[in-house]
Order: structure tokens, then C-alpha cells, then sequence
């Protein structure tokens, strides 16, 4: 399954955007935008990601983002590992009453960590009990994706996405290997991350290989 990782400044532009998909991430820190017109975007049928990064927006107003969210109907509310204890708590209890599904996410944009690294990273997100865990990691050689895809060998609800222009492959092989879903852009030009593929290629090479995702 391919995700369409989306970040517009208004919520106009985000909803135009949505019409014709199925499943996105909406990256509310593009946004500047009261937390009730949030509702506007994720009250609407579809798979929706909320999520909100830090940087742009303090700790209080992205969690009012995302409980709007999570209130609205999001399907998935992304939480960063590192985040607060007050703030994570928050937001878990906010999605658990509700059925919004938590992902707690782990990146690392300037390298792969070891074998060893990774093990505990995952049992750190594993921890915290969510319903799914994200490992991103900058992929600066063939070895740092394959110990990513490596992690893909476990019994827990797991995604994996290598960034960075050779953590493409990473990107192609995760759902194939185990991923629930893979990001990509709508377009060039509107990468959320690093070494991001529009969906329209990404669909182009499953459909080459013969692949069928969910």
C-alpha cells in the first residue's frame, strides 16, 4: 500500500489535494492553521495520517493539532519516540478512546545505525505498546538498507523507510518484505522527505515486478 505524504500551508489547498485519495499522511507542521479547521480535513472518508513534527509549531500546538485530529476521525496519529511523557500520554490516551491507531516513529536523518543500535531502537518503540512502529533512517550505503530491511524480520507491526536518495530501494522492497505501507509524493517537487517517490513511479515499478500491495 502507498501512502501519499502531503504537506500544504492551507487547509483549502490540503483538501483539494485529497480529492481522488485513498491514503495519505497530512503533515499538520506545514500548516499554519487553527486546530478546528483541522477537523475539516480529517472528518472526511478516507485513511488519513495525522501528523505534526516538530519545529514550526510548540509543543502545545501541535498537540492540539493532532487531539483535533484524532477527534475528527484520523486512522493513525504519528508520535515521535523522543516526545514528552506528558504530551505522548496525551495523544495515546486521546486515540485510544476513539480507535485512532498510534504510530510511534524513530528517525534518524545523517545515518543507519548498527545492528545493535537498531535492535534497541525498536524495542524502545516496541515499549511504549503502540499499534505501529516507524524506523526512518538516512541509507549511506547498500549495507545501511539492508540492515533496515533487516528489522523487517520480526512478528511486530513494523515499517521501515530509508531516506536519502539510496534509501529508494529501502522505500520499493519495505512493503514487499513486510511494511503495512510505504510514503510517497503526489508529485516531484512535493517530497516530505528525503529521496520520497511520487506514487505514480512507485506504482509503475510494483506494476513492472508483477507486485500486488494491499
Amino acid at each position: 500500500m502507498i501512502c501519499i505524504s502531503i504537506a500544504e500551508p492551507t487547509v483549502e489547498a490540503c483538501l483539494k489535494v485529497l480529492e481522488g485519495l485513498e491514503f495519505a499522511e497530512v503533515r499538520l507542521d506545514a500548516m499554519d492553521v487553527e486546530p478546528g479547521r483541522i477537523r475539516g480535513i480529517f472528518s472526511r472518508p478516507l485513511t488519513l495520517i495525522a501528523t505534526c513534527r516538530p519545529g514550526k509549531h510548540s509543543n502545545g500546538e501541535r498537540k492540539a493539532m493532532l487531539l483535533e485530529a484524532i477527534g475528527a476521525g484520523a486512522a493513525y496519529v504519528d508520535v515521535e519516540v523522543d516526545a514528552e511523557l506528558e504530551y505522548r500520554s496525551e495523544l495515546f490516551s486521546a486515540a485510544r478512546k476513539v480507535g485512532c491507531e498510534v504510530i510511534i516513529s524513530f528517525h534518524d536523518f545523517r545515518r543507519t545505525p548498527g545492528d545493535a543500535e537498531l535492535r534497541e531502537v525498536l524495542e524502545r518503540c516496541l515499549a511504549l505498546n503502540p499499534d505501529l512502529v516507524k524506523i526512518a533512517c538516512k541509507v549511506n550505503s547498500e549495507r545501511d538498507g539492508a540492515r533496515l530491511l533487516g528489522l523487517l524480520d520480526t512478528t511486530a507491526k513494523l515499517l521501515v523507510v530509508g531516506l536519502g536518495p539510496l534509501g529508494r530501494t529501502v522505500r520499493i522492497a519495505a512493503p514487499l518484505l513486510g511494511s503495512p505501507f510505504t510514503y510517497a509524493s503526489l508529485e516531484e517537487g512535493k517530497e516530505t522527505g528525503e529521496g520520497q517517490m511520487t506514487g505514480a513511479d512507485m506504482r509503475r515499478i510494483y506494476e513492472a515486478m508483477g507486485a500486488r500491495l494491499g
